[in-house]
């Protein structure tokens, strides 16, 4: 199979994983960057404030996403580049919890993609003092990138998996992942609520 896959970056108004303010894409077909995406996003309406702390890492303040689409009006832009790709990010248990926790506050499906962690990938592929991205990416040869710009950060991020799996002779993210004793996660959809039945349905019933 083809090295495709989707890497993908989101960056947070504040401490909570719902809060998210930006997104990166980058659609890699056949182990060569074809496409990449970002754009802002107004928080989920209680998780929208700016903490400094987060402002002075990615820069994006409350007024820069006041005409953003919000979380629920751009999904299905995430979704419609995505397709049905394996997502790609560094620390994917961030962007994961993310992309989930964004979904649970306003209430739409988020849906089950799998994913592998770049950062994992890193650890077994080289070795480095750091494992952050601006430290793996520059040990592949991608320099001078705006780190914290979602983009910029998916677009590395995708650079290292097709560095990494050149590295392990794949052409395939699964196959990558297995050959490093990784796994291929994928977030957990909820289960729905069992049906609740009312005192005349129960006495029907018996």
């Amino acid at each position: 199979m083809p090295l495709d896959f989707t890497a993908i970056d989101f960056e947070t108004a504040n401490s909570s994983s719902a809060s998210a303010c930006a997104v990166g894409l980058t659609r890699v077909r056949a182990g060569v960057v074809v496409a990449t995406a970002g754009w802002l996003i107004q928080p989920p309406a209680g998780h929208d404030r700016f903490f400094d702390l987060n402002v002075g890492i990615h820069g994006i303040r409350a007024e820069d996403v006041v005409h953003a689409k919000s979380w629920s009006a751009q999904l299905h832009d995430i979704a419609a580049f995505v397709g049905s790709d394996v997502l790609v990010a560094h620390n994917a248990g961030f962007d994961m919890t993310v992309l989930r926790r964004a979904c649970e506050v306003t209430g739409d499906v988020c849906p089950p993609y799998r994913y592998v962690c770049s950062l994992q990938v890193a650890r077994k592929t080289y070795e480095l003092p750091s494992y952050r991205l601006p430290s793996v990416a520059t040990a592949v040869g991608f320099l001078e990138f705006a780190h914290h710009d979602a983009a910029a950060d998916a677009l590395a991020c995708a650079h290292i998996m097709i560095d990494a799996a050149a590295r392990a002779g794949v052409d395939d993210v699964s196959d990558l992942a297995a050959t490093l004793g990784l796994r291929v996660g994928q977030i957990a959809v909820p289960a729905p609520a069992p049906a609740v039945l009312s005192a005349d349905a129960v006495a029907l019933a018996v």
